[in-house]
């Protein structure tokens, strides 16, 4: 049997956590881990990669990161989703996803959910001192 692909975020950040609530009700067959609990070696991947950026493992081993991974989850659901997800993968629309990305990702903080934890630099954010 082929493993679900793993979505890997910030379990720290109250913004992520509820935009992987959301992604849970999607029409798609996942595991859901947060960075700091995950064996990211397993996934190869490093804490500082999940520290900036939601990841897809998909069952190959491949990991996307950023707005790649939410292309990689849509195009794993099932009807529509996908057409959203191959949208976000064509060239100029990555790039623009890409952006918007990162801008929401420096900024969580101040949306909808952000958390105090969201601010703080990545070496006083709690528990770092376990998790490098």
């Amino acid at each position: 049997m082929i493993e679900p692909p793993v979505l890997i975020y910030d379990g720290d950040c109250g913004f992520c956590t509820r935009s992987v609530r959301l992604a849970e009700r999607l029409p798609v067959r996942m595991r859901v881990l947060t960075w700091q609990e995950a064996d990211l070696a397993a996934y190869r991947t490093t804490p500082d990669r999940a520290r900036h950026e939601v990841l897809w493992v998909a069952p190959s081993g491949r990991v996307f990161g950023g707005a790649a991974a939410v292309a990689e989850l849509l195009k794993s659901c099932r009807a529509p989703w996908p057409v959203a997800g191959f949208a976000l993968s064509a060239p100029v629309l990555r790039t623009l996803a890409g952006w918007a990305y990162r801008a929401i990702a420096a900024n969580r903080y101040r949306l909808p959910g952000g958390t105090p934890a969201c601010r703080l630099p990545d070496e006083q954010r709690p528990g770092r001192s376990d998790r490098s």
